[in-house]
């Protein structure tokens, strides 16, 4: 039980800090920086939307004003099984140029957006989420980078606009940030931002719609020989999730598809072929789905260590005191909570859907149609 308890804290210790801390001192010593220029490729904008009547409008026209050349773009929206008036609102744009793609049934979100991706004439596909705010120049930027020609995919930085709503979420975002930033500055990001990110046309030859695209194309792009980069530039702006009950079907949904993404692209765990980028891809996301697996062997075995000594007895009633902060944070209004036992409510939402996702994915669960998030 000794052995179990250090090998889980060393997991836990490199799972939660240490790949970060890692990157962190490799980005010290080596840098791989990519040009950026003034280039104005054909770019076709996709929307996705499922029933987005009350913000479609804003979203097509926040579109509509950014500055690049009006020839030179297309907003393209998808809509997946829309019946509360989206198809109709986004018609009323047709003579300014939006072209509608109208899907009947509910088939998914990554469905409606290969059906995009077909009907698309632009070199650079750029997909977006309803719910998602551009800056004027946001355009300008992202597609700044793909005047190096090793980048096929470039991903936005998210940023939560509005304080109302589950907090640990705000947090989560800040920490994924800083190190998407350290790994596009050392070599390729492992996964873009799903709200905002743009690649090449021939990154996105390849589609599954069962699986999350803002993971396999950057997967596709690593497959081919280029990498993919975040633009701090650029930047999605989006509120919060309004309860933790939104966000634990959001995690859930995202880590299922994750997981399809990641064991139906497991050649690119081979060193020998993709380097660097097989340890990230590791660090990044399975050794994060196996932390509430870690956590579980870390408490077991610290119950059977009481005896030996003061360090274990602390360790344990840490833990305890940790996951009741949890369960007390999740069962009453957040609003009257100290921000530190909210966050331990955040936590353990983010391993409960986790554990959730693990046995989806290994009962053949697939979640192909979506709800958009309530965010505020």
């Amino acid at each position: 039980m000794l052995w179990v308890f250090w090998l889980a804290a060393i997991f836990l210790a490199y799972a939660f800090g240490g790949y970060y801390l890692v990157l962190w001192v490799v980005s010290l010593y080596y840098k791989r920086p990519h040009q950026r220029g003034a280039i104005q490729p054909a770019v076709s904008i996709i929307i996705a939307a499922h029933n987005e009547a009350s913000t479609i409008s804003s979203k097509i026209l926040n579109c509509l004003e950014l500055n690049y050349p009006p020839e030179k773009y297309e907003i393209i929206v998808a809509s997946d099984g829309s019946d509360d008036g989206t198809p109709d609102i986004v018609r009323s744009f047709a003579h300014r140029g939006v072209r509608l793609i109208e899907i009947p049934d509910r088939s998914g979100k990554q469905y409606a957006q290969m059906l995009a991706r077909d009907a698309a004439t632009g070199e650079i596909l750029l997909f977006t989420d309803a719910g998602v705010e551009f800056e004027r120049e946001s355009l300008q930027k992202i597609i700044s980078n793909f005047a190096d020609t090793s980048v096929g995919c470039v991903s936005s930085e998210d940023e939560i606009v509005r304080k109302k709503g589950w907090m640990g979420e705000q947090l989560y975002v800040q920490f994924e940030m800083r190190m998407r930033r350290l790994e596009s500055r050392i070599g390729s990001l492992v996964t873009a931002s799903g709200s905002f990110f743009a690649a090449r046309r021939s990154v996105c030859h390849t589609w599954h719609i069962d699986q999350t695209s803002d993971f396999f194309v950057v997967l596709n792009t690593v497959s081919l020989g280029m990498r993919a980069v975040v633009d701090p530039e650029s930047v999605g702006r989006y509120g919060l999730v309004h309860s933790e009950r939104a966000e634990l079907q959001r995690k859930i949904r995202t880590i299922v598809n994750g997981l399809a993404v990641f064991f139906a692209h497991k050649e690119l765990l081979n060193p020998l072929r993709y380097g660097f980028f097989s340890w990230q891809l590791l660090s990044h996301k399975l050794f994060r789905w196996l932390t509430p697996f870690a956590m579980l062997l870390l408490f077991v075995s610290n119950l059977f260590l009481w005896t030996k000594g003061l360090f274990y007895q602390v360790a344990l009633v840490s833990q305890a005191a940790m996951y009741a902060a949890g369960l007390l944070a999740l069962s009453i209004d957040r609003s009257s909570v100290w921000k530190p036992i909210k966050l331990a409510g955040y936590f353990l939402l983010g391993n409960a859907a986790t554990v959730m996702a693990w046995f989806y994915f290994l009962s053949g669960e697939k979640f192909v149609s979506w709800q958009p998030s309530q965010r505020g």
